[in-house]
């Protein structure tokens, strides 16, 4: 049986000295079973493995309970470092003494092998994608393919891919790739050339050019031919083969939906065992598995740009120059899988040197949202031109959520179970319009939380707004609130995401907003920096505006009023009022196009409206005409044909005023004009 088994089997007696070897034995130990008779474990075994057998059996010769173990080594000089199970077990006299010791060795480098491989392969699946940022998502690829498959690892996607385009490598000639990842065995990656985030290049014919350009995986030794090439195109990489003694390498494309994605490469220097073809199979499979979380990550970049570039398109690039207000914002977008929500806010002008300050919130998240977003700030642009107070404007825009809802709504035989999309919009906003000249401020809220008001002396009160119903949820009528805010007093508008979180409920958020406009800044935008900083964390789950309007005021020394009488002659008084005003105000570069306007204007109020007829002129960043009569009827702008005596009013002032428009109250309209100033005449 010795001289026939092929399996390695040795038995030692109770001084661990060798008394027979199977023939297996002595082909694995290449010595004969002469040579082992009588030596001891140390003497025939190589020094690592010798080490661990001797100890598991010394255990056995104390216990008398056999023992299997694991080694990890070669067998002889020169044999390939293999795993070997070790089974010791005992071998008794008939009175029961353990007299001798039976070793037998199998060797399972294979199925240790392939244990590694599956749990390599499920480390991959747990660890690679954990975000969907293409850089880390390459980081972590090569951190778990590293000492446990290779002891170098490069990772390079191309260009287009960082930004979440489609890829689209060359067919030929050299390729350029952008580093994504990288790591080694030793500290520092000492081998690589390029930096995360630095180009590489790699000339024509090389392996990742070819890999690139064909779709298939190369392995190879550093004597190779295509190896050789490519180090003599490239002396910088042969330096590093040459100084860490680099002996193998695999070239692994990343590939997925059909597309090439970039190239991995894996390089062995510190093993000695060159790869094989199962780790290219298995290196096959962890780029395959890595290629698509990084499809996934650029897909996701590629649509959240996308929502935020839309996102930014809608929402105001320059807010509009007014004399009502100083105004700071601040616009974060969440960080989220959920991606982009659709908070908005917008600063209009209106007549009269009012302005009106708006913030919204579409409940949802991705492009959706963003678009209804633009939908509703430009209608909410187009009520603000006609001049609606603040219930009555969000009660026309929740009617057209109501329409657009109800257009989006998909046919019932079209919906598929477990694919039905939710077609519902709702949306919260908060509308305020503050007028510098009286200094109060009317608002109206859709489900929005209410405005903060700072005082000048530094106190904080939240504006008790009548809360109204989400926008697109009706049932409930809007309601104004009205007050006086003193000029230097601050407006804090905001949406949700900035009172809101895990950590506190809205009654703390808005404490906390309370506390920190308590704080006295040395700017607009000092306060914005520091209610952002204080109250949100550096990856915010939701959406967040924040729009901080510091009011000013128009003096008497700044307005002129006059009451009317209704009759004919009225209007030869205004014109001369008009001009004696302008002449102290030192705007006589406009007195003709201001007494044209206003001649206009007070003789249509007097000869087609109803007393009383009101006269006032603003001096802002524009000279503002307003013409009060107690009639209800708006004019129409006509032209005139050629023969007509009359009609060319209300063409001349569209034509001399910069822009105009009417403005309706619960008794009477108003008519106003704004005339540009020339540069001189501006407030500084």
């Amino acid at each position: 049986m010795f001289d026939q088994c092929r399996l390695p089997v040795m038995v030692f007696d109770s001084a661990l000295r060798a008394v027979r070897a199977t023939a297996g034995a002595q082909h694995e130990l290449g010595l004969s079973e002469q040579r082992m008779v009588g030596r001891s474990v140390t003497e025939i075994l190589p020094p690592h493995i010798c080490r661990e057998v001797e100890d598991g059996m010394c255990r056995v010769l104390g216990t008398g309970e056999p023992e299997r173990f694991p080694v990890r080594g070669r067998s002889r000089p020169g044999a390939r470092e293999r795993i070997w199970s070790i089974t010791v077990s005992p071998l008794r006299d008939p009175a029961g003494r353990v007299r001798h010791l039976e070793l037998s060795a199998l060797d399972i480098t294979e199925q240790h092998l392939a244990r590694e491989r599956l749990a390599l392969l499920n480390d991959v699946s747990a660890r690679i994608g954990s975000t969907l940022d293409v850089m880390r998502t390459a980081q972590e690829t090569a951190d778990v393919a590293v000492s446990r498959l290779a002891d170098f690892v490069t990772i390079d996607l191309l260009d287009p891919l960082f930004s979440g385009a489609e890829p689209r490598p060359s067919r030929t000639g050299a390729v350029t790739l952008r580093r994504a990842a990288q790591q080694s065995v030793l500290p520092g990656v000492p081998e690589a050339l390029a930096a995360p985030g630095e180009v590489d290049e790699y000339p024509e014919s090389t392996p990742p050019a070819r890999c690139l350009a064909t779709g298939r995986p190369s392995l190879h030794r550093t004597l190779d031919e295509a190896v050789r090439a490519w180090r003599e195109a490239d002396p910088r990489r042969s330096e590093v083969v040459r100084a860490f003694g680099i002996h193998s390498l695999m070239v692994i494309p990343l590939r997925a939906r059909g597309v090439t994605l970039g190239v991995a490469v894996f390089v062995r220097h510190r093993r000695e065992d060159p790869f094989t073809e199962d780790d290219l199979s298995l290196a096959e499979e962890i780029a395959a598995r890595a290629a698509v979380a990084v499809d996934n990550a650029r897909r996701y970049t590629l649509e959240r740009e996308t929502a935020l570039a839309l996102q930014r398109s809608l929402l105001p690039h320059r807010l509009a120059a007014q004399d009502a207000v100083e105004v700071a914002h601040r616009y974060l977008p969440a960080r989220t899988r959920a991606g982009l929500g659709g908070d908005w806010f917008d600063v209009i002008p209106l007549s009269g040197a009012r302005v009106a300050l708006v913030v919204g919130d579409v409940v949802g998240h991705g492009l959706r949202a963003s678009a209804t977003m633009g939908r509703l700030r430009t209608a909410v642009r187009t009520l603000a031109d006609v001049d609606l107070p603040p219930d009555e404007l969000l009660t026309h825009l929740d009617d057209l959520i109501t329409h657009v809802s109800a257009e989006e709504e998909t046919p019932a035989p079209r919906r598929s179970a477990g694919l039905e999309v939710p077609t519902d919009l709702i949306a919260t906003c908060l509308y305020v319009v503050y007028d510098p000249v009286s200094g109060r401020c009317t608002a109206a809220t859709a489900g929005h939380p209410p405005p903060a008001v700072v005082t000048p002396a530094g106190r904080v009160d939240f504006a008790d707004v009548p809360a109204g119903p989400p926008l697109g949820v009706g049932g409930l009528p809007f309601e104004t609130l009205d007050w006086e805010v003193p000029a230097g007093g601050l407006l804090v508008l905001y949406t949700d995401g900035l009172v809101q979180g895990e950590e506190h409920d809205p009654g703390g958020g808005l404490d906390r907003l309370r506390r920190a406009l308590e704080r006295p800044a040395r700017s607009l935008e000092a306060t914005c920096d520091h209610v952002v900083r204080t109250l949100l964390p550096s990856h915010p789950e939701d959406d967040v505006v924040l729009l901080a309007a510091r009011t000013r005021a128009l003096g008497p020394d700044r307005v002129a009023t006059w009451d009317l009488p209704s009759e004919p002659a009225a209007v030869a008084r205004a014109r001369s009022g008009v001009l004696d005003r302008l002449a102290e105000w030192h705007l006589d570069d406009v007195a003709f196009t201001a007494e044209l306007v206003v001649s206009e204007l007070v003789t249509n109020a007097i000869r087609y409206g109803r007393p009383p007829v009101q006269l006032r002129l603003i001096h802002g960043s524009a000279l503002v005409v307003e013409v009060y009569d107690g009639s209800s009827t708006a004019p129409h702008l006509r032209r005139a044909r050629a023969f007509d005596e009359g009609g060319r009013g209300l063409l001349l002032v569209a034509q001399f005023a910069q822009r105009w428009g009417t403005r309706h109250r619960a008794e009477g309209k108003t008519i106003w004009a704004e005339i540009e100033l020339p540069v001189r005449g501006r407030r500084p």
